[in-house]
């Protein structure tokens, strides 16, 4: 008897917001007046706050406020609009009558009321989405943890896993464990110290801060400490400390880089903070980079200006490169800069176009594979441009680990667990036995062959 009872409440709740204006009667509608002129204070005050960030002139800003409030006192003449709605007790018993009726009728009809429960453990097991071979892997390296949970390289591959899958919390508790049993390299704990500010949304916490600082103390070239350090100072007030980070940062940067557009932005962004004029961006090592006026006005341009900025930049260079095809370096920085632009049907062609001027350079495929994969995310299958790469990689060195790694990884992803083990087990003799890396890949190939079946 609980259950009709209960389906009895459920109509009349879904009813309720039906039933409640037709038993009290309509109320009057807001009028248009009140709303128009809180728009108007609101432009008022917006006004006042685009006279203080400069955007606009005090004599332009007194016209404009004239009108508005011109427009304001013209609010006061808009009437309210009337309530069409009257009270009506006959209609609203009559609607809830005729549906919860109908709603008993209809389920003696189609329903069976007689049919008894089905305990919760009786009932078959519910479906799930297939795990991707990335989760699959992190399950089986979560089991094999609970049995040694003393495996330092297991718990840092778990950690570099779980942090794949963006699952934070878990990726911290596993780096924690790791470092605990003595992964304390500065690379690792720089991971770390990332995770911990990926789990607190982008913001870099004091401990994050503290995590950083002794990566700095182990490597002072930490590229990684500087960057969230310098992202530290900005969001502590300090924008003159952040733009001598990032300034640090671009001076150990070629100028090919496309990183250096992305820390530009970051320092002209300190620089407006500071209210101080943007600085000349530090030199790196190659041909200039975009100078300090460029990055200034890109900071302050909208996204879509700011991106037809940069493309246009990148189709001046790819006229520059099309007038000199011979040009390795050229066409090497094209390739990248379409990389970050996520273009990549045309960094393929502009790498393509580099392995041709020196095609037994394996340097040139191992650039293209990094820039392809620049902000990829890592629950995706690596894109078949970057595979292509890593095979003609392959072909010119044959033991290159970083090669025989990603090949063995687009394997796992390809659903081919066989010939991922092939190109780990490969990897692990060319790695030196009883380091961190080598028991990484042993780690990889065990939770592989637990997933085969």
């Amino acid at each position: 008897m609980i259950l009709p009872f209960l389906l009895a409440l459920l109509a009349f709740i879904v009813l309720l917001p039906i039933l409640a204006p037709l038993l009290r009667g309509g109320r009057p509608a807001p009028d248009r007046g009140s709303f128009d002129q809180a728009v108007y204070r609101d432009q008022l005050h917006e006004l006042d706050r685009d006279v203080a960030r400069g955007l606009i002139t005090p004599t332009e800003a007194d016209a404009a406020r004239l009108e508005i409030q011109r427009r304001l006192l013209a609010t006061d003449k808009i009437p309210a609009a009337p309530s069409r709605l009257t009270r009506s007790p006959v209609l609203a018993t009559v609607v809830f009558g005729v549906i919860a009726a109908g709603s008993v009728s209809g389920y003696l009809w189609l329903g069976a009321p007689g049919l008894p429960d089905e305990p919760y453990a009786g009932r078959p097991a519910e479906t799930t989405a297939a795990a991707t071979p990335l989760e699959k892997n992190t399950e089986a390296l979560a089991a094999k943890l609970k049995k040694n949970p003393s495996d330092a390289a297991g718990w840092l591959l778990y950690g570099r896993n779980l942090a794949m899958l963006s699952q934070w919390d878990q990726a911290e508790d596993a780096y924690r464990h790791a470092i605990a049993l003595g992964q304390t390299d500065p690379d690792i704990l720089g991971d770390h110290a990332e995770i911990v500010v990926m789990q607190a949304g982008g913001t870099v916490t004091p401990a994050a801060e503290a995590a950083f600082r002794q990566v700095l103390a182990a490597d002072p070239n930490s590229g990684i400490a500087h960057y969230y350090l310098s992202i530290a100072a900005m969001q502590a007030g300090e924008p003159q400390k952040a733009i001598d980070g990032f300034q640090a940062l671009l001076a150990g940067l070629p100028e090919s880089s496309p990183l250096r557009a992305q820390l530009g932005l970051k320092v002209a962004e300190a620089a407006h903070a500071a209210n101080i004029p943007v600085p000349e961006l530090a030199k790196g090592s190659a041909a200039p980079g975009p100078d300090a006026k460029a990055v200034a006005d890109a900071a302050t341009m909208p996204d879509d200006q700011r991106q037809a900025m940069i493309r246009g930049m990148v189709a001046k260079l790819a006229a520059k490169q099309a007038a000199d095809p011979s040009n390795l370096d050229g066409w090497l920085r094209l390739g990248q800069a379409y990389a970050v632009l996520h273009e990549t049907g045309k960094a393929t062609e502009a790498f393509n176009s580099a392995a041709k001027l020196r095609p037994d350079d394996v340097a040139i495929p191992l650039q293209a594979v990094r820039a392809l994969l620049t902000d990829h995310p890592p629950t995706e299958t690596i894109p078949p441009d970057a595979i292509g790469f890593l095979k003609r990689a392959e072909t010119l060195d044959p033991d290159q680990p970083f090669v025989l790694w990603y090949l063995g990884l687009a394997a796992a992803q390809d659903a081919h667990p066989d010939d991922a083990k092939r190109y780990w087990l490969r990897l692990l003799t060319k790695t030196p036995a009883g380091g961190d890396d080598a028991r990484q890949v042993q780690a990889a190939v065990d939770a592989l062959g637990d997933t085969q079946h």
